[in-house]
């Protein structure tokens, strides 16, 4: 029998992000990017994962039978001072967990490279602000810092919607409600929570993932009635982001929405995780803000990802923040090497690249 007390000591004390349990193999524990067995474990057999199963789920009726309907279950734990997002699904008719360990401190803003323009946004009356980037590129813990600081600046009613509730806030100068979505919990459904929140008077709606068209309304009506609703997407860019928002709406119905999106958005910040030089992740950020020149090009019928990346780089007077910009400046500091710089980059944009580095190096005095 496997002691998942003891992988979880270790796995706390390594500082792993993520810990991966499946059949055949040690458990796997995510540091720094890197996948590193716990190799005084052994390797877990069927009978151990169904008792991990049970070690999680706790005799819990509702999980265990979503679990047994569905194949797969989110749930959080906790586990001395951390918390825990457990995901459990089958692999060959066998229990299959991903465990995503979450500190109970946040970091600093400050601390996590998040440019101060997206923080600034949250004092918007109202509006649309959204935080993307790839899975594990830290879309969380942005969010939960921006949470965290509004709770200690602003005097507002915050309704945050997650699935599961990973960071637990407590009410400081503002007033925090969290909710936890899916079957048998807080509310069914994202639309559902987003769409009730109208009813709470709240100031500020945070979607832990906007999926789907329903999300997505919702999301809009809320901005529309005069709420700051913060969300994440699963995209890879701010443009790609646009273009993910309109395409969630059939063809005929795509001009009127532009026309919301395009006055509703405020700022998009989209996010990579590299592995730095020193081995610790550093966050890369491309930041959008919504001036009159990209919401003209959001309304227009056909959306150019190019035109909005340029309209990025023309707007850096206003808080704007170019990817090229963002890797240039994290391989003059020193953070990245060369070839991780422009691996993030499309070969049409080197010369654009060395160019910005270029700059930036005589701008610092490094030449």
């Amino acid at each position: 029998m496997v002691n998942m007390d003891k992988v979880l000591k270790i796995a706390k004390e390594k500082g792993a992000s993520d810990v991966h349990l499946v059949f055949g193999l040690k458990p796997m524990l995510r540091i720094s990017r890197d996948l590193l067995p716990i190799e005084e474990i052994e390797e877990l057999t069927a009978e151990d994962l169904n008792e991990i199963y049970d070690y999680f789920v706790r005799g819990n009726l509702e999980k265990d039978n979503v679990f047994k309907e569905t194949k797969k279950l989110d749930a959080s734990f906790e586990f001395e001072d951390i918390r825990l997002r457990v995901n459990a699904s089958y692999s060959d008719e066998i229990p299959t967990f991903t465990l995503r360990l979450i500190k109970n401190t946040l970091p600093k803003y400050e601390d996590l490279g998040v440019p101060d323009i997206v923080r600034r946004m949250t004092y918007q009356p109202q509006g649309l602000l959204l935080v993307t980037g790839k899975t594990n590129s830290g879309k969380t813990t942005t969010l939960n810092a921006l949470i965290n600081d509004i709770n200690e600046t602003q005097n507002k009613k915050i309704l945050t919607l997650e699935s599961p509730v990973e960071y637990k806030h407590t009410s400081k100068k503002s007033m925090i409600v969290q909710k936890e979505v899916g079957e048998g919990r807080d509310c069914l459904c994202y639309s559902d929570g987003v769409k009730n929140s109208l009813r709470e008077d709240c100031d500020i709606i945070v979607v832990g993932e906007i999926r789907d068209r329903e999300t997505m309304d919702a999301a809009i009506e809320t901005a529309e009635a005069g709420h700051l609703v913060i969300g994440t997407l699963h995209t890879k860019s701010c443009a790609e982001t646009i273009d993910r928002m309109i395409n969630f709406y059939d063809i005929s119905d795509q001009p009127s929405v532009k026309y919301l999106v395009a006055s509703l958005l405020k700022l998009v910040v989209s996010q990579r995780l590299l592995k730095g030089k020193t081995g610790k992740l550093v966050l890369v950020p491309e930041v959008m803000v919504v001036d009159n020149i990209i919401a003209g090009i959001i309304r227009k019928e056909k959306i150019s990802v190019s035109e909005i990346e340029d309209a990025i780089q023309s707007n850096l007077e206003k808080g704007s923040i170019g990817l090229i910009n963002s890797i240039a400046e994290l391989f003059v500091d020193d953070k990245i090497t060369l070839e991780q710089a422009k691996a993030q980059i499309e070969e049409k944009n080197l010369e654009i690249l060395n160019r910005t580095i270029m700059q930036l190096k005589i701008k610092k005095g490094n030449n």
